[in-house]
């Protein structure tokens, strides 16, 4: 375990490597530095990662030094946005050889990922402000960095607009929390007597702030524009972005849970929240693009995980941000390979299907019924059970319903099985890890949970009828629209990069 000393100490030597590896990006922008350095500097970014692991290996209390709040959250975020930053850069030093910027995206990466480990480490929230704020322009940067192509230029604006608008929202929340209690500390904010000090006016004006601050980011409904637009950035600037950046609101409400107490501000979280996750599924559904598929997949489950911080469920909100970010991560880097393929399944063997359809759908609605009635005082264990339930069906619809025979039905029950079991024991070992983290978990009403419920459930019934329904006019308007909204705008578009153009006329450099 670690003491108030020992902790210093690592993470002195911690800054000490991301300085080092900072410097080490802004070195290599040198052009007299050889191309071949960049492994060089793969492995002095490994360091930062290795002792944020050793911080969380050994954390298993809250440690304060100096400005920075070092619990087993702050290590678990260093070390997972530095770890994906790490995979990131290695992965692009062969799929971006050759482009002009080679550079400034390993330098980018570093400062960006930097930045992002440092908002989760301090507890000053001053700190935490210009650490994220750092992160966003680090992104919007690396969106840009194609800047001869009109495409990439215009997702930075809207991108950048976007950030801008989050960024001041958690400012002015920040200043008027400092302003209000006198403390900047996140366990100095927090106490009782500080949280007595902020009537209902100021804490609804603050939490409304910070609600704007995290949905920005996490492309909730309305503000998922920036997301739609950014596919044209490069793979790996997508994959640092699904898998670090958009699930920081995970963190960010943790931190500030003692404020939300089910208020009209978390009504307001859980209704955009429950329309993002529909309208993410309706993307995902609709569109063929791969990389605008993942982006639906994205927006949904950032709408579902903030439904969890809603209702008070902080510890598998952390635990479905990091699972979403690797697998993310790594659906992005691998999407140069990925074809789909659309197999129409065979009508020969079409009532034995439906009768495999049926007793799915069935043991779905048993377990999720029963992960409710586990514990139905938990408010989010409704909404969980009712998500467990569906995705337990599609799942068992297309590996063993639809499966090739008798052995192909046998291997989709075993892959449910095993990933069943992996997820459990995941999960199991999180949340004993993480139950150590200060938060306050506040329940809503229940009648807020049943209405987001409703809501989810309205949505699928009716994706589910106008599916059933092609020919009908329902189906079209409701197609176009989802179409539309996961279309990025006329100036985002262009059939081919017509920058190329002038590079090949030079010889490709």
């Amino acid at each position: 375990m670690l003491t108030s000393f020992n902790a210093s100490i690592l993470l002195t030597i911690f800054f000490i490597t991301i300085i080092i590896a900072a410097l080490s990006g802004i070195i290599f922008l040198n052009k007299r530095i050889p191309v071949a350095y960049v492994r060089i500097h793969i492995c002095i970014v490994a360091l930062p990662p290795l002792l944020a692991f050793i911080g969380l290996l050994f954390t298993s209390n809250q440690v304060e030094a100096g400005l920075w709040y070092l619990d087993i959250l702050a290590w678990l975020m260093a070390f997972f946005v530095l770890f994906i930053g790490l995979i990131i850069q290695r992965y692009c030093i062969r799929y971006l050889a050759g482009d002009r910027s080679y550079r400034k995206y390993f330098m980018l990466f570093t400062l960006t990922t930097s930045f992002a480990a440092m908002a989760w480490l301090t507890g000053d929230i001053r700190i935490m402000v210009i650490s994220w704020g750092c992160t966003l322009i680090g992104l919007t940067l690396l969106i840009s960095l194609t800047s001869a192509w009109r495409v990439t230029r215009a997702a930075a604006i809207v991108t950048g607009k976007l950030f801008f608008l989050g960024w001041i929202a958690l400012a002015i929340a920040v200043v008027w929390i400092g302003l209000i209690t006198g403390e900047w500390h996140y366990t100095a904010i927090f106490t009782e007597s500080n949280l007595a000090q902020i009537n209902a006016w100021s804490k609804f004006g603050i939490n409304i702030l910070i609600i704007l601050a995290v949905m920005v980011p996490a492309a909730q409904w309305p503000f998922q524009r920036w997301l739609i637009e950014s596919v044209a950035a490069p793979t790996p600037v997508s994959a640092i972005m699904h898998a670090g950046i958009v699930n920081a609101g995970g963190i960010m409400l943790t931190r500030f849970s003692p404020l939300f107490n089910g208020d009209i501000a978390t009504m307001v979280l859980l209704v955009f929240a429950s329309v993002s996750v529909l309208i993410g599924a309706g993307i995902s559904l609709v569109h063929v693009d791969y990389k605008r598929l993942l982006v639906g997949s994205t927006i949904g489950q950032m709408g579902f995980m903030l439904i969890q911080c809603a209702l008070g469920a902080y510890i598998p909100a952390i635990i479905h941000l990091i699972l979403h970010g690797l697998f993310k991560a790594t659906l992005f880097l691998r999407s140069g390979s990925a074809v789909r393929h659309f197999n129409v399944p065979s009508r020969v063997n079409e009532r034995m299907s439906y009768l495999w359809i049926l007793i799915g759908r069935g043991l779905a609605i048993a377990i999720g019924l029963g992960f409710w009635l586990s514990a139905p005082e938990q408010g989010y264990r409704l909404v969980s059970g009712l998500i467990l339930a569906w995705s337990l069906s599609v799942s068992w619809t297309q590996l063993v319903a639809f499966g090739e025979g008798r052995f192909g039905r046998m291997m989709g029950l075993f892959v449910l099985i095993v990933v069943g079991a992996v997820y459990y024991i995941v999960h199991h070992f999180f949340s004993g890890a993480l139950h150590t983290i200060t938060f306050h978990s506040a329940q809503p009403p229940m009648f807020a949970v049943v209405i987001v419920a409703v809501l989810l459930l309205f949505g699928s019934l009716m994706s589910t009828w106008v599916a059933r329904n092609r020919s009908s006019k329902a189906f079209s308007i409701l197609y176009m629209w989802i179409v539309r909204l996961g279309d990025a705008k006329l100036e985002s578009v262009e059939r081919h990069p017509n920058y190329l153009k002038s590079y090949l006329s030079k010889g490709g450099h």
